[in-house]
């Protein structure tokens, strides 16, 4: 349960962090009381999670998907540019964020 937890606190941190773009400083209502709610829900999630994932683990995971989410909805509506390397870059994170999982299972169950 904790993983889904901090898989969804990881997607809160994408909204939060586009959120907080286009409120232009807190200067749009709608789009800070989105940031300040999904940051909340994200920051609850990843405390949840971390009751049972080691910090570690459980903080480089929020990240990469909230990094990796953020950069690819920027690039789905042309807020940043797209290229192969970025693209490539960010397959590369998820992949360190699924190896962080993968490696968390083995040791958990090795214990």
């Amino acid at each position: 349960m904790a993983w889904v937890v901090l898989i969804l606190s990881g997607l809160m941190e994408a909204v939060w962090a586009t959120a907080l773009s286009k409120s232009e400083g807190f200067a749009n209502l709608v789009p800070s009381i989105v940031f300040l709610l999904a940051m909340c829900a994200s920051m609850a999630g990843l405390a949840y999670a971390t009751k049972t994932l080691p910090i570690g683990t459980a903080y480089a995971v929020w990240t990469g998907i909230g990094a990796a989410c953020t950069v690819v909805y920027a690039m789905a509506t042309g807020a940043e540019s797209a290229s192969i390397i970025k693209i490539v870059l960010i397959a590369v994170l998820i992949g360190c964020v699924v190896g962080l999982k993968l490696v968390s299972d083995a040791e958990a169950t090795a214990a």
